[in-house]
């Protein structure tokens, strides 16, 4: 469920305990949350919990809320030549040479229906990607257009082509301040993935903070839950992203909304209280279900 307060729009998600957040959020943050609040404490709808983050370079609670930790895949921007020549490792700067050999070429592109149809086509390659279910696949392009187009004021596509054919695509979205932007989406063929095109997307998304003075991107979150390192936090590590821990807010607008956070009721996946090794089993069970389901020639 959606919601329009004090001119922002936010998003309500639970049943028992119903939590909402910024629309947005990362991408989007609350100068004043004190407005945020009341406007919520008075909507019509019932919010048991509100929860924000503050934008980068906060790190360290600024407000008397209840809070937890959460994190970020953060990557500091000073320049392009410092990022390509110290941050990042020296096979991220091989794969990033590799795309250019095999004639990946990149560019920031306009949000239309050309750039529509070659995101439909990558969302179709493939119903499993990384090893779980794509939420994309299939997907009328209509509804592509639309949850592709949010934001569109603040938000830069990025193509990655070869020849005329996008093969990738990244949408960074920036920040009311131009402080930091996140790598909302970013997604490529895997039929091309030898010419290494989500490496290509990584360098021009800091080309184009670089050259917008903006200081942080964002790669969502370092890590998740229990979750331990894996092939994609990896990645991050390698092209300069590191974890950054930040306070998420959680204030409750209900008693319901008290006793939830007091026994950490706001976590609702199930999966956040299982340990990292019945998760790590489940993950591999998931991954092979889905491999003997989906069979690739790759």
């Amino acid at each position: 469920m959606s919601l329009r307060v004090c001119g922002r729009d936010f998003n309500v998600e639970g049943r028992l305990v119903r939590i909402a957040r910024l629309d947005g959020e990362t991408y989007k943050f609350l100068d004043k949350p004190e407005s945020a609040l009341d406007g919520l404490r008075h909507s019509k709808s019932r919010i048991d919990l509100f929860t924000f983050v503050e934008r980068l370079p906060e790190s360290s609670p600024k407000y008397a809320y209840p809070w937890e930790w959460d994190n970020l895949a953060v990557l500091p921007i000073s320049s392009f030549d410092h990022w390509w020549k110290t941050q990042i490792g020296f096979k991220a700067r091989n794969k990033a040479k590799q795309a250019e050999k095999k004639g990946v070429t990149l560019r920031e592109v306009p949000f239309d229906d050309v750039l529509v149809r070659g995101i439909s086509e990558i969302y179709n390659e493939t119903p499993v990607r990384q090893g779980r279910k794509f939420p994309h696949f299939r997907k009328d392009i209509v509804v592509v257009r639309e949850e592709a187009g949010t934001f569109i004021d603040s938000s830069v596509f990025i193509g990655a082509f070869l020849g005329d054919k996008l093969i990738g695509f990244a949408k960074l979205t920036i920040d009311d301040t131009y402080t930091q932007s996140g790598l909302m989406n970013i997604v490529s063929l895997i039929q091309h993935r030898d010419k290494a095109p989500t490496n290509a997307l990584i360098a021009q998304a800091v080309r184009s903070c670089a050259e917008r003075k903006i200081a942080y991107l964002v790669y969502s979150s370092f890590s998740y839950g229990n979750k331990r390192q894996d092939s994609l936090s990896d990645f991050k590590e390698r092209n300069g992203f590191k974890k950054v821990d930040i306070p998420r807010y959680y204030v409750p607008l209900t008693p319901v909304g008290s006793i939830a956070f007091r026994f950490r009721l706001h976590h609702t996946r199930v999966v956040d209280y299982l340990p990292e090794r019945v998760i790590a089993r489940l993950r591999q069970f998931r991954t092979a279900w889905y491999a003997r389901r989906f069979p690739t020639d790759g």
